[in-house]
């Protein structure tokens, strides 16, 4: 799918928009990027889309050994989405340096490595396994697992433990890459989480994760998922994800955010950079159209141009200003 020619009557050509952003100070020629978990490290997707059109390829998260993941069933649909509880299955992190960040590299693809670990010394040793690696535009480290050094506690619920996990990823990390702290939405102050995720040397935030939910057959009269509980994707979180980047982007304005959450259209996208997020991440939308990121790119370029909007940078916390700020005119939208 190639933008339209045709200008609106905003006077804009829709193919003309500027869809490049920045994101912790990593260049995107896209703001849209893959949703860890949804496209593994980028060679299922490539089929379908150009991986080197891509904001960046998201990777499945990585964890020190190789994990089979948890006992089937582990996925169900639910009204406007669907549950996961897959478990971070993956080959681990040798495997993944010699396998998949060779593949995308050569493949020209820009690359955000999802880590994740049961202990604050599994994270800081996933980030040193990675600081050799060539290509890395940035770690996203998703702090929702249970900490097994602390009754499974989930990192990304407790201000101090997230910051931890964030402390001993920048240290590790080598100068001049990013860390993005993956933030869950199964709290009761977000932006407390996210400051001290920040303090802790987090160069950008990723919100949100998956929400945590549970479906019960009533014919079976027992939990669908082997694992009981699992992690909620799709539009139904869609507007806890723009209350989040909302919260968050008004609280720390200067903090660069990639927005998640139910995302299928160019329209969704906007929402979530008018709230503040720099770039976007999609995911359950790829399941039944993988070619997604080329049309909801073509959409946002059609949003953009109708309403008089030559770079969607421009937008980034847009709806957070106040009425009388003209510094980007909007005109009305035909439709």
């Amino acid at each position: 799918m190639t933008a339209a020619r045709t200008a609106t009557p905003a006077g804009l050509v829709p193919a003309d928009v500027d869809l490049t952003t920045t994101l912790a100070g990593v260049g995107l020629v896209s703001p849209i990027l893959t949703a860890s978990g949804c496209a593994a490290a980028g060679r299922e997707i490539d089929q379908f889309v150009d991986v080197r059109t891509l904001g960046a390829v998201v990777t499945k998260s990585i964890m020190l050994e190789p994990r089979s993941g948890r006992a089937t069933p582990r996925m169900a649909e639910t009204p406007s989405g669907m549950l996961n509880s897959i478990g971070l299955q993956g080959p681990g992190i040798e495997h993944f340096l010699k396998h998949d960040v060779s593949w995308l590299r050569r493949r020209g693809a820009r690359v955000v490595v999802s880590i994740a670990g049961g202990s604050v010394e599994e994270y800081a040793r996933l980030a040193q396994r990675l600081r050799g690696a060539e290509g890395i535009a940035a770690i996203e480290v998703n702090i929702s697992c249970p900490n097994v050094e602390d009754r499974g506690q989930v990192f990304a619920c407790n201000r101090s433990a997230a910051a931890a996990v964030v402390h001993a990823v920048r240290r590790a990390t080598a100068p001049g890459i990013p860390v993005l702290a993956k933030l869950s939405p199964d709290v009761t102050d977000l932006v407390d989480i996210a400051d001290g995720c920040v303090g802790a040397g987090a160069d950008g935030l990723a919100m949100i994760n998956t929400l945590l939910g549970m479906v019960i057959d009533t014919e079976r009269m027992r939990p669908v998922l082997a694992g009981i509980t699992g992690g909620l994707s799709g539009p139904a979180i869609r507007p806890v994800a723009v209350r989040c980047i909302w919260q968050v982007h008004r609280a720390m304005p200067e903090v660069p955010i990639l927005g998640m959450g139910g995302v299928r259209t160019g329209a969704d996208v906007l929402e979530m950079v008018l709230a503040g997020a720099s770039a976007v991440s999609i995911g359950t939308v790829l399941f039944n159209d993988p070619s997604a990121p080329t049309r909801i790119a073509a959409e946002l370029r059609t949003a953009l141009a109708a309403r008089g909007v030559a770079r969607l940078a421009d937008l980034v916390g847009y709806a957070h200003r106040d009425p009388d700020d003209r510094a980007v005119v909007v005109e009305e939208d035909p439709t």
